[in-house]
């Protein structure tokens, strides 16, 4: 597995990470009924992950599987793992943060979260109220760093804005090969600053993992190029290769799955790889 560190907190983390979500069934039944599908499996994959070298798992409130990453980290050194969970868009009032950050820490089994993240923008609560919350959740070693996801590169600024005294370490965003917006102007300035991107939908809800038509031939001559790596690899490798600040974190659901993407990993398109991908992706180069 490659380490590289993530963002400015000096931790080095696996270039590909675990996404621990799933779906919005999975979600109601494990909210409404306590019912997780596929629970063992779930665990199983992540324990392969870990076991494998990928040291980043990200979770959140809202997606009912801290509890799954608690059962899948036992017995593995905490210090080790970089855990990353998010507090939900309707928790962002100064003592709801608090309060969930309690919880998730609960849940999860930990003393403390290596990377607690705003899981959306809520424009109906000032950004200064939630940072206020998550400046003391890291005064109190509770929390070791900020993140935020899906917010603008405006958004970005004015959270960080609202931080005196800390610095955002990240942002998560819908990133791959075919949904690349970020690439306008959030991902040029998080290079500048050295700001991590966890990519989400890094395999594009899987369409990246089947391709067809003009990147399927693009994804053929590339595999062989390079021993045959799958589809999914080689997306995975676009993103790691393609700046030095993004994570991609595939969801990890079986434990072939992960062995999979865990093999993106450890090898490197060349620019000629990069640039036909790119073009078969209908991307500018």
């Amino acid at each position: 597995m490659e380490y590289r560190e993530f963002g400015k907190t000096g931790f080095k983390v696996s270039v590909i990470g675990m996404g621990t979500y799933y779906d919005p069934s999975y979600i109601i039944l494990a909210r409404l009924l306590r019912l997780h599908r596929r629970k063992a499996l779930k665990i199983a994959a992540l324990r392969k992950g870990i076991e494998l070298g990928i040291n980043l798992i990200d979770t959140a409130e809202i997606y009912e599987t801290e509890g799954i990453v608690a059962e899948a980290i036992k017995g593995f050194k905490r210090d080790e793992l970089f855990i990353a969970t998010k507090v939900w868009l309707t928790h962002l009032r100064y003592e709801k943060v608090l309060k969930a950050a309690e919880n998730s820490l609960r849940r999860l089994g930990c003393s403390y979260i290596d990377l607690y993240q705003v899981h959306w923008p809520n424009p109906s609560i000032p950004v200064e109220e939630t940072m206020r919350a998550m400046s003391r959740l890291v005064d109190e070693g509770k929390v070791r760093h900020i993140g935020v996801s899906n917010f603008s590169l405006e958004q970005f600024k004015k959270a960080q804005e609202a931080l005196p005294k800390h610095e955002l370490a990240s942002n998560q965003v819908e990133y791959s090969l075919t949904v690349r917006r970020i690439e306008k102007d959030l991902l040029p300035y998080c290079e500048q600053n050295n700001v991590a991107i966890l990519a989400y939908r890094p395999l594009a809800h899987g369409s990246l993992a089947r391709v067809e038509g003009i990147l399927a031939k693009a994804f053929q001559e590339v595999s062989l190029k390079h021993g045959g790596k799958t589809p999914a690899q080689i997306a995975l490798n676009w993103l790691v290769n393609r700046s030095r600040v993004v994570f991609p974190i595939p969801r990890a659901s079986r434990p072939e799955r992960v062995v999979e993407n865990a093999g993106a990993a450890g090898w490197r398109l060349d620019d000629a790889d990069m640039a036909r991908l790119t073009r078969a992706a209908g991307g500018q180069e």
